[in-house]
């Protein structure tokens, strides 16, 4: 049986606008346009953070690889990252468990944690110099009724044995210096520049075997045992699997019925004085929407970002961007007085999101040995280095029956949620 897929990459030039501060001290790794037509085992297209992690690891294993992207490697849906990385997911275990019953949300969240662990081992065994700061988080209430949603969340979170402590308001204040009904304060997340990790996980890769080429794939033929990749300049790419790592776009096909696409803003202030930052420099987020996020840098700027809406043109997207970057400012203030808020870098970008905020990782369906990893939400990166591990071990011909939480044609009670106009904004810009 064969199956044909056309390509049209034109809007992935657009997916980011505006300027983010990371990738400064970074070697850059080499990108040649493709010269003839070669094969490898695993073709994966895309060179983000996502195509990154899911290269390194294929060839961690063994097996030959090719990354190939129209765009020089992370300059996508990366640079446009704030790369918080949380095991905290952009739903809620209290939605979660609505959703698909505690014991399977339950699962989800801890595989969650095993990601940002995961990944955290990576970093570390092989000495990648990416800013990589573990960081506790603070999961703030919007109000009353969120400190009351946040105590639940707790008690289920108890439940499954997944840290933290909830802080009223005194305990908050008295801690943090934070003016808020409550929180929940975790540990165990991480931060780091997206840049500086993509390019040194390619590079890793490289050093193994992997080709890093120059091309936009316009079409794939799965045929038999193998795909068939064609490029824009004529040349073909023979695989026995492609590995579809694009960012929020699956070109050529209908989106998975869980997809939703929205933007995001962000900026980063001038450096702060380190005493006046708030404690232990956590990562902060909101149970509003849309939500504010904050974080620091090892330059001691603040990043905050939010201001999520369903924007879609990268024109009227860009055109928001003076006003969103005004808003975000303005709420990094009222949370955070301390701040100077007067903003160095500020950005934009377009990112995928489903409606049970949960990623879409696995085989295409009607596309015999073709796979997507994609990231999503507010924990994209988390989810890249899932999506990368998952993916390894379907090619090793290895079956879990929770790959099915992360399945592309998955049915999901979110859908009924984007039908009522009742849709989970989680920041994409946060991952």
């Amino acid at each position: 049986m064969a199956s044909d897929l056309d390509l049209n990459e034109s809007d992935h030039d657009q997916m980011v606008s505006g300027r983010s501060l990371w990738g400064r001290s970074g070697v850059r790794p080499e990108w040649r346009p493709i010269g003839q037509n070669f094969s490898a085992e695993v073709a994966v297209i895309g060179g983000g953070i996502t195509g990154a992690l899911v290269g390194e690891h294929l060839s961690a294993r063994g097996f030959s690889v090719v990354i190939i992207d129209r765009e020089e490697p992370g300059f996508g849906s990366t640079s446009a990252s704030t790369a918080m990385l949380q095991w905290e997911i952009d739903s809620t275990l209290t939605e979660l468990e609505e959703y698909y019953g505690f014991e399977r949300a339950a699962g989800i969240y801890r595989r969650s944690g095993a990601a940002v662990a995961g990944l955290s081992k990576l970093i570390a065994a092989n000495g990648i110099a990416c800013g990589f700061r573990p960081r506790n988080t603070l999961y703030l209430a919007a109000n009353q009724e969120g400190a009351r949603n946040l105590l639940a969340e707790r008690q289920l979170r108890r439940r499954a044995g997944l840290p933290g402590v909830y802080l009223e308001h005194p305990d908050l204040f008295t801690q943090f210096e934070i003016d808020r009904d409550a929180a929940i304060f975790s540990p165990s997340s991480a931060e780091c520049d997206p840049l500086l990790l993509t390019w040194a996980l390619i590079e890793m890769a490289v050093r193994r075997g992997t080709t890093l080429v120059k091309a936009s794939v316009t079409a794939l033929h799965s045929e038999g045992d193998h795909v068939t990749a064609e490029t824009d300049g004529g040349q073909l790419v023979e695989a026995r699997h492609v590995v579809l790592a694009t960012g929020y776009s699956m070109p050529g096909f209908d989106m998975p019925k869980l997809h939703r696409v929205s933007s995001s803003w962000a900026l980063a202030t001038v450096p702060q004085d380190p005493a006046n930052f708030w404690r232990d420099r956590a990562l902060i987020w909101e149970d509003n929407h849309p939500y504010l996020y904050m974080r620091t840098t090892a330059d001691n700027r603040i990043v905050a970002g939010g201001e999520d809406d369903g924007t879609t043109d990268p024109e009227m997207r860009d055109r928001k961007l003076p006003a969103k970057t005004m808003a975000i400012r303005e709420k990094v203030k009222r949370l955070w007085p301390k701040a100077d808020t007067r903003v160095e870098h500020a950005w934009c970008g377009t990112f995928g999101e489903t409606a049970d905020g949960l990623p879409l990782i696995g085989p295409v369906p009607e596309m015999p040995h073709v796979l997507a990893a994609y990231g999503y939400g507010g924990n994209g990166i988390t989810f890249s280095y899932l999506a990368a591990q998952m993916i390894g071990a379907m090619l090793a011909g290895m079956q879990r029956d929770w790959f099915e939480d992360f399945a592309l044609d998955r049915d999901g009670p979110g859908l009924r949620r984007f039908g009522e106009g009742v849709v989970r904004m989680g920041s994409e810009l946060r991952e």
